[in-house]
């Protein structure tokens, strides 16, 4: 079987996973949609495929399944297009920004009988999936903590920010999701901080640049999450699992693995300074699930709920910051 594909919007992600597909055997990517049309030849040169409008590829026949890498604000309304269509879908995060919003794409997707899986990128790179092989083994026994540092190298522009739906729910929605993978437990409590203190301009914008987050199971068990948009040594992204037996960590990839030793001290390549370098592993691990889903009929990794379950959890940790007080969820 030959999954047929067609990438909605060709920006930045979309060209990334139209490289995942086109690398995928059983894949191909046979169009693009993409209102730029510079942005849009590229891709269509690149990887052999057609340009078509996003309706045509709704009514096409040799299309089985859409990777959604348009603006957040259109994610919805694709989504529920292409359910109903039959199509498999592929959307990046966030479905939306309004819980609400996101319960009546998943109603119509579940109406649909349609198959969807949201982009969670991290849950597939290749050392955060040893971290949780190494969970899942019992090797370092019952998940008591876990802590998750993710920082940026720098804050995108300020016509991003403005859209973005503020930090919790375009920054920290990423560790969200990955906190609840690694917990194996759904959050109950929310305690979160956000400060500005890098730029005084995204302060301006009512957004935070530097946030904790405490998160609490009912049974106890913890979750840190830290969070800035400067760091200056590079893309900072590591993980930490305590268990009742031992503990496991993932710790950040560099250039590369050399160390050099002299008088002054170690020296080693600096980090990789950019998430599609960072995660070129996890974005083309994550579409070949999605493929592999398809070709079996299985649910897919990461799921619509998973998507809703981590905007709830940024809206959460938005009413904490904004009150000074714990969230409690239902």
């Amino acid at each position: 079987m030959t999954v047929r594909f067609a990438i909605l919007g060709a920006g930045r992600i979309g060209q990334v996973h139209a490289r995942a597909v086109s690398s995928i055997p059983s894949a191909q990517l046979v169009a693009v949609a993409e209102p730029f049309a510079e942005a849009a030849q590229r891709v269509a040169d690149k990887y052999g495929c057609e340009i078509r409008e996003i309706d045509a590829i709704a009514t096409s026949d040799d299309i089985d399944a859409v990777v959604i890498c348009t603006p957040t604000d259109t994610h919805a309304d694709l989504i529920e297009k292409f359910a109903k269509a039959g199509k498999a879908v592929f959307c990046e995060k966030p479905v939306d920004l309004n819980v609400e919003r996101v319960k009546q794409a998943l109603a119509t997707v579940e109406a649909e009988g349609a198959t969807l899986m949201v982009g969670f990128n991290r849950r597939f790179d290749p050392d955060f999936m040893a971290l949780k092989a190494a969970i899942d083994s019992g090797k370092i026994g019952d998940v008591e903590m876990v802590t998750i540092t993710s920082r940026d190298p720098g804050a995108p522009p300020a016509s991003y920010i403005k859209v973005s739906g503020g930090i919790f729910r375009d920054m920290t929605i990423h560790d969200f999701d990955v906190a609840r993978w690694l917990l194996g437990e759904e959050v109950t409590t929310v305690m979160a901080r956000g400060s500005v203190l890098t730029d005084p301009a995204i302060g301006e914008l009512g957004d935070f640049d530097s946030v904790n987050v405490i998160l609490t199971t009912a049974s106890g068990k913890q979750c840190t999450i830290t969070n800035s948009r400067r760091a200056t040594y590079g893309y900072d992204q590591r993980m930490e699992v305590l268990g009742s037996l031992g503990m496991a960590h993932a710790q950040n990839t560099h250039e590369n693995t050399v160390e050099v030793a002299v008088e002054d001290g170690y020296h080693k390549a600096p980090l990789l300074n950019f998430f599609m370098d960072r995660y070129t592993m996890a974005y083309a691990n994550e579409i070949a699930a999605f493929v592999d889903s398809i070709e079996n009929g299985t649910p897919t990794p990461t799921t619509g709920l998973d998507g809703l379950k981590a905007l709830e959890l940024a809206e959460a940790a938005l009413e904490s910051a904004k009150t000074g007080k714990a969230v409690t969820l239902g």
